[in-house]
This record gives C-alpha cells, sequence and structure tokens, in this order.
C-alpha cells in the first residue's frame, strides 16, 4: 500500500434523519464511554488534511468538536450525496488548493485507520475517477473519494435531475473499489437501530484494539 496520496479534506456525514434510531444524533451515541464521533475522528482524522462535519440543524450541539459544520442546501433530506455536495462546496469555498475529499458515515466506530490512503490506491490502481470501500459482499458507497472537480456536475444531478441515488451517480463517472475483510469485525458496521448500538459495545469490548 502506498503511503503517499494528495492532501485530502475529511467529511463525517452525520445529516441523516436517524428515524431507526428514534430519530437525535447517532454520531453523538456513545460506544465504551465515548461517542460515535469521537472514535471516527480519532481514526479518520490522522488520514485528512481538514476534517468537516455535514449535519443539520442547530450546530451548537456539535460545538465541542471545533470543527465547521455545514448543512445540506437541497431542501428535503436528500440524501448523502447533498451532503457530500456540501463538503465539495465548503472545500471550493475555503479549501481552494484541495482536490480530494474522503467521505465516511458518522454512525461507523470502527471506519479503518487506512481507508483514505487505500482508497487512494483503489483510484489510481483502476484508472477510476471515484473510490468507494467495499468489506465482504457489501459496498459502502458513503465511505468514498471524491474531487472536488465534479460538484457543479453533482449539484446539477441532484437540483436539475432530483437523483438522490448515489451508486447512479458514481456509476457515471467510474467507481473503485477498495476492499477490507468482514471479519472478526466489519470495519464498516454501522450503528442504525438500537440493537447495533448493543452489537457495537460488545464489539468493542471484545475487541480493545478497535
Amino acid at each position: 500500500m502506498t503511503t503517499e496520496y494528495p492532501p485530502t479534506f475529511g467529511l463525517v456525514l452525520a445529516g441523516g434523519l436517524a428515524r431507526r434510531m428514534g430519530g437525535g444524533d447517532k454520531a453523538l451515541l456513545k460506544i465504551g464511554g465515548e461517542t460515535i464521533l469521537d472514535r471516527v475522528l480519532a481514526r479518520f482524522g490522522p488520514q485528512c488534511s481538514g476534517m468537516l462535519l455535514n449535519a443539520n440543524g442547530d450546530p451548537a450541539r456539535f460545538a465541542r468538536f471545533k470543527l465547521p459544520v455545514v448543512a445540506d442546501d437541497i431542501p428535503d433530506f436528500a440524501g448523502p450525496l447533498a451532503g457530500i455536495l456540501a463538503g465539495l462546496d465548503w472545500l471550493a469555498a475555503n479549501a481552494p488548493g484541495t482536490e480530494w475529499m474522503a467521505s465516511v458515515p458518522g454512525d461507523c466506530p470502527f471506519v479503518p485507520r487506512d481507508v483514505v490512503p487505500r482508497l487512494h490506491e483503489a483510484r489510481v490502481a483502476e484508472g477510476k475517477t471515484l473510490a468507494c470501500a467495499k468489506s465482504g459482499d457489501w459496498r459502502h458507497p458513503v465511505a468514498g473519494l471524491w474531487p472536488v472537480a465534479l460538484r457543479a456536475d453533482l449539484r446539477h444531478a441532484l437540483t436539475e435531475e432530483g437523483l438522490h441515488k448515489i451508486e447512479v451517480w458514481t456509476g457515471r463517472h467510474g467507481v473503485a473499489l477498495a476492499e477490507w475483510p468482514d471479519t472478526p469485525v466489519d470495519p464498516f458496521f454501522n450503528v442504525n437501530r438500537p440493537e447495533d448500538l448493543a452489537n457495537a459495545e460488545l464489539l468493542a469490548a471484545q475487541h480493545p484494539g478497535l
């Protein structure tokens, strides 16, 4: 695996409605005494040249993390592509020298510590524009790598076409797959339901290195 890759900003996507958890912010739920967001930032942050958080509503609830919080500007909760666009727009305005953004979900407490370099490695090896993660038989399109140069195309897809399915849009541009094993723990295990939170607590206790 190469250790050299272009400067890449990190975006944690925490803008979902968390319906299966009964609402609220999944990223602020605790596992082993620390929030999922703390865990994500500790693992993902060192790989990135800077960090952003995508969340809607009052940003003050994330104030202690001292990160820029960007909200969707596409109405009606248009899904993760709206959060990705918000991050790309922020980068274009505030970090114009940065050409790449990597994203991970805000509900993945075991996100790999090498996700950014491995996404870049897959992109280069396969000659593709985009890259996303895969573990076992499952693709994780939200754990992905995004060129800032595609933000206008993405905005057009969202606002003019009403396209909200992430894999339809990525498929247009070509997406490489960076693969991880899903055992003993799936690194892209996400907390969608109360029982997932309980399972995450158990996994964290059983595998303290996570």
